[in-house]
C-alpha cells in the first residue's frame, strides 16, 4: 500500500509541476535538471523523527542513493524527476551542525554540479512534500536503497 501511495504521489507532483509550466528557477520540476536547490547548495542538520539528518536551505531531509559510485550519481532523467539532486552554481555551503569540510561538488551527466556531502551525491525526495518529512527512506526506487544521512555522513536507517 505505501508504495502505490508513492507512486499516487510522485505522479501528482508531476502533473502540478505540468500544470505549472515547469519553472526552471529550482524547485522540483524541469525533469532531468531539476534541482532542489539554486544559486550555492546549503547543507544544514535538521531534526526528523529519524533523529538529526541533512537537510537542504529549505530544510528539506537529503538522502544518498546506494547505486551511486563514489560522487558520481546513477540518477538521472525520471530518476532525477522523483529523487531532484542538491546542485550548485558556486561552493556549497555549510549550515549549523555540518562538517563544512565534507561538503563538495562533482558534475552531473546533465552538466549541471552536484552537491555531495562525504563523497555522497544529495538529493532530495518529491514525495516528502514539507520540511523535515522523510517519507523517501529506506525506499529501493530505480533499484537501490535512499537513506537520510547523519552529520557524519553515514546513512540514518529508520
Amino acid at each position: 500500500m505505501r508504495r502505490i501511495m508513492v507512486v499516487i504521489g510522485i505522479a501528482v507532483v508531476a502533473f502540478a509541476v505540468a500544470a505549472c509550466g515547469g519553472s526552471s528557477g529550482g524547485g522540483y520540476g524541469g525533469g532531468s535538471t531539476a534541482s532542489s536547490s539554486s544559486g550555492k547548495g546549503s547543507v544544514a542538520l535538521a531534526s526528523t523523527k529519524l533523529g538529526k539528518v541533512l537537510v537542504d536551505g529549505s530544510g528539506r531531509t537529503l538522502y544518498l542513493f546506494e547505486a551511486d559510485k563514489g560522487a558520481m550519481s546513477k540518477c538521472d532523467g525520471a530518476c532525477a524527476s522523483a529523487w531532484p539532486p542538491l546542485t550548485t552554481s558556486g561552493k556549497p555551503t555549510a549550515g549549523a551542525g555540518v562538517v563544512a569540510a565534507k561538503l563538495g561538488t562533482a558534475k552531473r551527466a546533465d552538466g549541471t554540479t552536484g552537491v555531495t556531502y562525504d563523497g555522497h551525491p544529495l538529493y532530495t525526495y518529491a514525495g516528502d512534500g514539507a520540511p523535515g518529512q522523510t517519507t523517501g527512506e529506506g525506499l529501493t526506487d530505480y533499484g537501490a536503497p535512499w537513506y537520510a544521512l547523519s552529520a557524519a555522513g553515514k546513512t540514518v536507517v529508520g
